[in-house]
């Protein structure tokens, strides 16, 4: 695992095996960014002269590398760009994802230096975080299931320096051990959606979550089956009905530091979905290949609980992990039954691959029971997700003050979000004729399907409690080529807003 360190460091005599540069694409070719005048210098002033050799371009996503030849002690400098010119900072994302950039283009190397976070000039608190969170994140790798076939793959980075003026060095020490409890987190979200579903049934993802809950200091609850049929979650027991692994549902708490408010500050809701297969609705073969994804709300809800606890955030947050398996069988839902949720609320199930809003509801109602002052909950609910805002961007929905404290929180962090309206006439196609709700139109109209399944979740929060919905579909699997910091497979999208909400709420 990849570690990181800040430091003041001479380039020229830096005992690593490289070092990385940020460049930015002027009108007249590469501008190397801040940070890099001593390895300038080396070069005889020519280091421009050299990255438009090599075929530098400074556009966002470019990575060369070339030899120093002696002229410093590393033996090659990776130039990662960042994007067009620009007389300001250069924009925290862009570094995030350039040091991501080069922390792949990078694997195989023991120790890398990076003079990223002086990009603007000065390293920053927020440039030497965005830093730290692309190099930590892009050195991903998932290789639990490999056996020979790993030999010859290179290893990521096995050491990242984050080079930093002397006035923000002791500033920058801290931030980069938040920004390593961050990329954990999102490391662990990538490594359990990316296990395949045969290894991770609900309880045993249950299991995982109690003992990081366990090496972090919070506490957690696990309801069985019968607990869950004790206590009424007809959503998650009826999911969970066609397979042979059992549903569980998971209470993470972190109790804040001494003299937090007994109040819940913020309760997180995550859809565990731990395979979907549709159901007797079931999907085509193509659309399971990837459904090991669908637990990646509940995933990211422990991760993000794990690193509050590690951060010592000052506030008492609950997660909620509601976990099942969604199979064909001779017991499994059908089409037209009905069931009752928590808190009393009976839906009928036209499509048993609407599967995440049933399990949500249970959860929505058990979190709400404790009256949060914000209830936030987090899925893979839609494919109209997909097809209204592509693979990046998440859908963010739900009740305004939630929403707006979603939003600044994922401005901080630099992920995608975007806010999308619930209209209210889209509400009345989940009307009913035999129940109180049917869990998808009964007319069986697919418009607006990412906002008609945000009005099925409202139905389970209290109109007095700020709520929001995530739909990371799209964001939480990436199918195609790594990208910045983004690996291929399981992303950990929207991990990082989540620690940020809750550091926000417990500064509010």
């Amino acid at each position: 695992m990849t570690s990181a360190s800040a430091a003041v460091a001479a380039l020229k005599t830096l005992d690593v095996d490289a070092v990385v540069i940020g460049t930015a694409a002027g009108d007249e070719g590469p501008v190397p960014l801040g940070g890099t005048a001593e390895l300038d210098a080396a070069l005889g002033g020519r280091l421009a002269r050299v990255l438009a050799d090599v075929g530098a371009t400074g556009r966002a996503g470019d990575v060369v590398r070339f030899a120093t030849l002696g002229a410093i002690a590393a033996g090659s400098v990776v130039a990662v760009g960042v994007g067009p010119a620009t007389s300001g900072e250069p924009d925290l994302e862009a570094l995030r994802r350039a040091a991501g950039t080069a922390s792949r283009a990078l694997a195989g190397a023991a120790r890398v230096a990076t003079t990223l976070a002086l990009a603007g000039g000065a390293a920053t608190p927020e440039s030497v975080r965005a830093v730290a969170e692309g190099t930590l994140l892009g050195a991903y790798s998932f290789d639990s299931f490999r056996t020979t076939s790993a030999k010859g793959r290179l290893a990521p980075v096995e050491q990242a320096v984050v080079l930093v003026d002397e006035a923000g060095l002791d500033a920058a020490t801290g931030v980069v051990e938040h920004a390593a409890t961050v990329a954990d987190a999102v490391r662990l979200v990538r490594d359990l959606v990316n296990t395949p579903p045969g290894h991770l049934p609900p309880a045993r993802l249950a299991e995982i979550a109690e003992q990081e809950a366990a090496a972090a200091g919070l506490l957690v609850e696990v309801l069985d089956e019968k607990e869950l049929a004790d206590g009424g979650y007809g959503g998650l027991l009826g999911v969970g009905q066609g397979s042979t692994n059992p549903s569980r549902l998971v209470r993470l708490e972190w109790p804040g530091t001494e003299g937090a408010d007994a109040g819940v500050t913020l309760a997180l809701v995550g859809k565990g979905i731990t395979f979907d297969s549709g159901g007797l609705s079931l999907k085509p073969p193509a659309s399971m290949e990837w459904m090991k994804t669908d637990m990646a709300g509940a995933a990211s809800v422990l991760a993000a609980m794990v690193a509050v606890a590690r951060l010592r955030v000052p506030a008492r947050i609950v997660g909620w992990m509601a976990c099942a398996e969604n199979m064909p069988s001779g017991t499994a839902i059908r089409p037209g039954d009905v069931i009752t949720l928590r808190g009393g609320t009976r839906v009928e199930v036209l499509n048993t691959d609407a599967e995440g809003r049933l399990v949500l509801g249970d959860a929505l109602v058990r979190a709400s029971e404790e009256q949060p002052a914000m209830v936030i909950d987090i899925a893979t609910l839609t494919g109209a997700q997909i097809v209204a805002l592509g693979q990046r961007t998440t859908g963010l929905l739900g009740r305004d003050e939630a929403v707006e404290a979603v939003a600044a929180a994922a401005k901080t962090t630099g992920e995608a979000v975007w806010p999308m309206p619930m209209p209210p006439e889209l509400r009345k196609g989940l009307d009913s004729t035999v129940a109180d709700l049917a869990n998808v139109p009964t007319n069986g109209s697919r418009d607006g399907g990412m906002l008609v399944a945000a009005h099925f979740l409202a139905a389970f929060v209290p109109d007095g409690i700020p709520w929001a919905h995530l739909d990371i579909a799209g964001p939480s699997w990436n199918g195609g080529e790594p990208y910045g910091h983004t690996p291929k497979a399981g992303t950990g999208a929207l991990v990082r807003t989540l620690v940020q909400l809750a550091e926000d709420r417990a500064d509010a």
